[in-house]
């Protein structure tokens, strides 16, 4: 049953039983709809103690849900209902209480959480708003101004935050235990939250939560909603409050937001090893990482972060020096944010062992390479890593671009090295790309998606090409984007427009950050192989000779007088109309949508290419890569999801147009004419 009630002494307890996290599906409502009934004619009752089985009270309903019609009985009708029972409902909250959880908990009379469970109101994060009373009934029960710091940003808080608010009464380890003794008369003094005062307005709080939504979520319909739905609360009263919150809700669930964030929630809940990859893994608890660089250190850290024991390893004194001062102020950087305790760096540090002699790694089931792009470096180190570890020990390199099959021959058995590609900073970005090579065996995947799973990642398993998934799309975004710089534009247009769109940064302003000299680097180990017939873009050369590279020179694409903000630079340009008279180009003038279209096709157009090739497996794990490691905003959906609702028909009719301007940069990949002659969606191709 979902539901399950029991009679102990004077008290019923309901309690909710859907594992794994007692989600408030259909049955649940259901039950709990027969929990009032009998509550309603049982002689005797004192209390109902509402309550959940395993771990958690209730983690809110099922977005699963939300793509079908609305089926009674409803959770907000529920909600009403156990908050106008006339015996007090007491929730003992044991476990997580997220979304409609929370709200359950706000229609009882009193409230006791074990320590340090989380609590709130998340459902801004799926582009919706809650649905069951939450912001009518969390401003009346804590304040508007608390209420606003938790609804529109969607984050909860713990057992002891939530007592310090008053969204809870008390804090106990036994939190069934204690509802079930509180006294008769507590509970007849605790009023249920629609009888309590309406909060007073505080605009400031408003503008303030406003601002904050502006910044961490732009252009996200559903924050400045569930704003505008507490800011009403001394307004109207509960009825109306909870009709207009109610309709917010049924709108927002069908929106094209709330839609492309619920494939995101289950894309990303979804990532872990292919269903075919039935081998073990190997040891991860000692990793070695080579190279104490930013990567490196990073890497480093996110092995130290999930509690392993990490050998990091260095060329000469000097290295092992730099190695240790970058993984310290990694620590000394989490230490400030209040993200560990000093005891948690000092056990930590305890863990880390920096040296230059590979024989200190002794014992390492997994060697990660994290140094210099260059396949000699490359060859030596894994040579050296043979050398040192057990023949079973798997080594993985985290380059970025280099062929990962040719670094595998450099090892006796090729069949023990993977792609391990980390995104920078390593210790916070979720994607891990895991890059099959072709002598990759089952175990040294399975290694690579267990240690992903050990370090909270989300893993996309990739094959092998220049870039894998993510920087091959990236790469065609920056030719895209030069082009237009070259045809017509200017860097701080063209990131203008993909701002609009929802990138924190365009392409311009990003490469500044990570340095100019990084990609120029990549091009001319490109020089060799690039097809003579597809035009090249000089821009970045000639800064990359001004000694422009970026915010650590003060000067990249823009200026950064003093270290301090990005600042238009007229040379940048005059670069640009001097180049583009040089190759004979009359410019044109290139509307903001027009910038978008051409950036966005070029990107979906080489994805459908790593689809084709089986780079990558599905359109899902290309989502997921541009999601989690190149900032696509995630309320569209991913770069595949978005292709999908623009219409695969129109992206074709429109990129045979472009190709009519440039037949091999524009040249319309095989998947999308065959999903535009078939009907197929992008996320539903599959290779034959």
């Amino acid at each position: 049953m979902a539901v399950s009630c029991r009679r102990e002494g004077t008290a019923l307890i309901v309690t909710l039983d859907n594992p794994p996290v007692n989600a408030i599906v259909l049955a649940v409502r259901e039950g709990l709809v027969a929990a009032l009934a009998r509550a309603g004619t049982e002689e005797g009752l004192s209390r109902v103690v509402l309550t959940g089985a395993g771990r958690a009270f209730a983690a809110g309903g099922d977005a699963r849900e939300f793509d079908a019609p609305a089926v009674a009985p409803h959770l907000n009708d529920v909600v009403a209902g156990i908050e106008a029972c006339e015996v007090p409902w007491v929730a003992a909250i044991n476990g997580v209480a997220l979304g409609g959880g929370c709200e359950l908990a706000l229609a009882c009379r009193y409230r006791i959480a074990a320590p340090g469970v989380q609590i709130g109101l998340p459902e801004v994060t799926l582009g919706v708003v809650p649905g069951a009373g939450g912001t009518q009934r969390l401003p009346r029960l804590i304040g508007m101004a608390a209420a606003l710091e938790l609804i529109p940003t969607g984050k909860p808080v713990n057992a002891e935050r939530a007592e310090a608010l008053g969204l809870v009464d008390g804090v106990a380890v036994d939190p069934l235990a204690v509802a079930l003794g509180l006294d008769v008369g507590t509970l007849a003094l605790a009023a249920p939250v629609c009888d309590l005062p309406v909060p007073e307005m505080d605009a400031e709080a408003v503008e303030a939560a406003q601002a904050l939504a502006a910044k961490k979520m732009p252009q996200q319909v559903a924050p400045l909603t569930a704003i505008a739905l507490i800011a009403s609360t001394p307004a109207v009263t509960l009825a109306e409050g909870l009709a207009e919150e109610r309709r917010a809700f049924l709108t927002l669930r069908t929106d094209s937001q709330a839609r492309a964030l619920r494939h995101v929630f289950f894309a990303e809940r979804g990532a872990k090893a292919p269903r075919w990859l039935e081998d073990a893994p190997g040891d991860t608890g000692h990793v070695a990482v080579v190279g104490g660089g930013t990567m490196g250190a990073g890497i480093a850290y996110a092995c130290l972060n999930a509690g392993l024991r990490v050998t990091l390893l260095e060329t000469g004194a000097d290295g092992v020096t730099r190695a240790e001062e970058n993984v310290g102020r990694i620590v000394d950087a989490s230490l400030k944010r209040g993200l560990i305790s000093e005891a948690g760096a000092k056990e930590r540090r305890a863990r880390l062992a920096v040296a230059s002699d590979y024989a200190a790694a002794e014992g390492a089931g997994l060697a990660i390479e994290a140094a210099f792009e260059s396949m000699d470096v490359k060859r030596e180190i894994f040579g050296r890593l043979q050398a040192a570890l057990s023949p079973d020990a798997v080594l993985a390199t985290n380059t970025s671009y280099l062929d990962i099959d040719e670094i595998a021959r450099s090892v006796d058995d090729p069949a023990r090295v993977v792609g391990l590609h980390f995104f920078a900073p390593a210790h916070i970005m979720k994607l891990l790309e895991i890059v099959k090579g072709e002598a990759t065996s089952d175990r040294a995947l399975a290694s690579g998606f267990a240690l992903a799973k050990t370090l909270r990642k989300v893993p996309v398993l990739a094959g092998v090409c220049d870039g894998f998934i993510g920087n091959r799309i990236l790469a065609r975004y920056r030719e895209a984007a030069d082009t237009v710089l070259m045809d017509g534009s200017t860097p701080w247009e063209i990131d203008e427009a993909m701002v609009a769109f929802g990138y924190a940064m365009g392409p311009y302003e990003a490469q500044d950050l990570s340095g100019l000299d990084i990609a120029h680097a990549n091009r001319r180990r490109q020089d060799a192989t690039r097809d003579p017939a597809r035009r090249y873009i000089p821009i970045a050369d000639r800064m990359v000779e001004l000694g422009k590279l970026g915010r650590k020179t003060g000067a990249g694409w823009y200026r950064y007088p003093g270290g301090g903000g990005k600042v238009e630079d007229p040379i940048v340009a005059d670069l640009a109309l001097e180049e583009a008279h040089f190759a004979g180009i009359v410019r044109v003038d290139y509307a903001p949508d027009e910038i978008r279209e051409r950036l966005l096709l070029a990107m979906i157009n080489e994805a459908a290419d790593i689809l084709g090739e089986g780079i990558a497996a599905r359109a899902l794990d290309i989502d997921l890569v541009t999601l989690f490691g190149y900032g696509f905003p995630r309320w569209r959906g991913g770069l595949m999801w978005y292709a999908d609702e623009w219409g695969v028909p129109e992206i074709v009719a429109k990129l045979k147009v472009l190709a009519e301007e440039d037949p091999v940069a524009w040249k319309l990949s095989p998947v999308l004419r065959d999903c535009a002659a078939s009907g197929t969606p992008l996320a539903e191709w599959r290779r034959n």
